[in-house]
């Protein structure tokens, strides 16, 4: 490929007035779009063939693309890769020699048959400092290699602008999910229901959606004799066995308190009941060491398959029933 500098020229003109378009309105805060144009941005501005933004997902431990030239979204551990090198030691990463390095991970390259020539990676922080991603840029279209201060320099806008959404994208992100637990929230629930769920709630829908709340069983107990450090311990504990027991197509939300929701598309009422019976059997049979203590506790269940003709709220209310059912004929079930 050659480097044409006019083309090039004209490829940032259309890039930038595309980003304009799509910063004036974008809606949702869905910035996907955002950071494909950024993304485009980049690789215009320094005449690269491939660009990808990563995200950093210190929740998961893992780096994954907001946006890659050429492959699909990719996921890696976020110690590893150029990019984890780069957000590791918090400087640019620049290599013209990648199959030498021994971070660069050649897997993309061997499933592809794409070859990397040379790489930069720029580390973006947000306001306060911490490094939140990475704008990695791969071949230079005029067959030379990348130039630490010259490419950084241009590339400093695009990545500053990315910075910005994806700082935005995550406060986002940590308004849906509860501290303690790592799962979402009550508003991550029905962040999610917009999104995802409500395709189900239509006569038009074939496929089931199905869900369970759950209760620890006389959890106020826990905190009365062993204290609220250990509370939380078990409540940590618990939602790490939901969060487990989640399958793709489902999420665990903490509804609040000690109650906890599964959703599980494509999924019904039996199947819902099924996998809350296995989860009932585990945490039965777990010890928890919480705050030094060992401690058993059980969990009651409510299921519900979704009913497209009903409300979310009272499709809820029934399977909170179910939960006060199970509750009141001795605990430790599941009912449906």
């Amino acid at each position: 490929m050659t480097y044409d500098p006019e083309t090039i020229l004209n490829s940032i003109y259309d890039t930038s007035e595309n980003l304009y378009r799509e910063m004036c309105s974008n809606k949702e805060n869905d910035h996907a779009t955002l950071f494909n144009h950024l993304t485009e941005l980049g690789k215009s501005i320094v005449g690269a063939d491939r660009g990808s933004f990563w995200k950093w997902d210190r929740r998961r431990g893992q780096l994954w693309t907001t946006s890659a030239t050429g492959v699909d979204k990719i996921v890696i551990p976020d110690n590893s890769g150029l990019v984890g090198k780069a957000l590791r030691l918090g400087k640019v990463v620049v290599t013209n020699d990648p199959y030498s390095d021994p971070d660069f991970n050649s897997a993309v390259d061997k499933q592809t048959g794409y070859v990397t020539k040379s790489i930069l990676v720029l580390p973006v922080a947000d306001i306060n400092g911490s490094f939140i991603g990475a704008f990695q840029l791969i071949n230079k279209l005029d067959g030379t290699g990348f130039n630490e201060d010259t490419d950084v320099h241009k590339l400093s806008l695009p990545a500053l602008i990315c910075g910005i959404a994806l700082e935005s994208e995550t406060f986002l992100e940590d308004s849906l999910h509860d501290k303690l637990t790592k799962l979402k929230n009550r508003m991550g629930f029905y962040n999610d229901f917009a999104r995802k769920y409500s395709k189900y709630m239509t006569p038009d829908c074939d496929k089931p959606l199905s869900m369970f709340i759950c209760d620890i069983d006389k959890f106020k107990r826990v905190n009365d004799t062993y204290g609220h450090n250990a509370g939380d311990d078990v409540l940590a504990y618990t939602a790490g066995l939901i969060a487990d027991a989640c399958s793709d197509d489902d999420c665990a939300y903490r509804w609040g308190g000690e109650e906890f929701i599964m959703v599980m598309q494509n999924t019904d009422l039996e199947q819902a009941a099924a996998k809350a019976e296995k989860l009932r059997v585990t945490l039965m049979n777990s010890d928890i060491i919480a705050d030094g203590n060992v401690i058993r506790c059980t969990l009651s269940f409510g299921c519900r398959e979704f009913d497209y003709k009903m409300s979310i709220e009272d499709n809820i209310s029934v399977a909170d029933s179910h939960l006060y059912t199970a509750k009141e004929s001795g605990r430790n079930r599941v009912i449906y």
